[in-house]
């Protein structure tokens, strides 16, 4: 989802909670700096919503919670406080119904777009993967179906960076026991107007 700069000098973290509770307009945090969330295209909602149906089928009975686009996670505390597209949570913690954020995601999700993918595979990487309780890390084109998935090694901080091109690849959360393919995020979703926009001018 895209995120634009909101005018003021600099917010403390307080603040930012502040701005968060008076205001139906949801913000991301990053060291002082505010930035308002803009709207999304159908495709990146529809692929949102498939996504978290997928995970939300599994992993609820589980005991775990899949949210999307409306709760924040703290990866760096009092330093950065992003809205990934779809979170799943397994945390007591996480999942106490008065909590406005997430501390301890297992997996993350982020739909690309032109204007966010540079910062999802970058910045938004470089930090989320800071998070201990982190396992999954995935990536969602929206103009062609592509899935990136990145998976921690169990009990080190390297990550193996996988990438789904195929309709019956097999996306697999082996730790947490779960697999999805290809095919069942992007079914019945039509990408050719979103490939349209991104071609080159003749």
């Amino acid at each position: 989802m895209n995120a634009l700069p909101l005018s003021h000098p600099r917010y403390t973290v307080e603040e930012y909670f502040e701005l968060e509770k008076e205001s139906d307009i949801r913000y991301e945090f990053y060291s002082g700096e505010v930035f308002a969330m803009a709207g999304t295209t159908v495709t990146h909602n529809l692929l949102v919503d498939r996504v978290k149906d997928l995970l939300k089928a599994f992993f609820r009975p589980k005991g775990c919670n899949v949210f999307s686009e409306n709760i924040k996670v703290e990866v760096i505390r009092g330093l950065y406080y992003p809205y990934p597209d779809v979170i799943v949570a397994c945390h007591p913690f996480d999942l106490r119904g008065t909590n406005l954020m997430v501390r301890q995601p297992r997996i993350l999700v982020e739909v690309l777009s032109a204007s966010t993918a540079e910062k999802d595979r970058g910045f938004k990487w470089r930090q989320y993967r800071k998070l201990p309780s982190l396992w999954y890390y995935v990536l969602v084109d929206q103009y062609a179906a592509v899935v990136e998935l990145f998976s921690r090694r169990e009990e080190t901080d390297e990550w193996i960076n996988t990438v789904y091109e195929h309709w019956d690849d097999r996306i697999e959360f082996s730790r947490l026991g779960f697999g999805m393919t290809l095919g069942e995020i992007y079914e019945g979703i039509d990408l050719s107007q979103e490939s349209e926009e991104m071609s080159p001018p003749e």
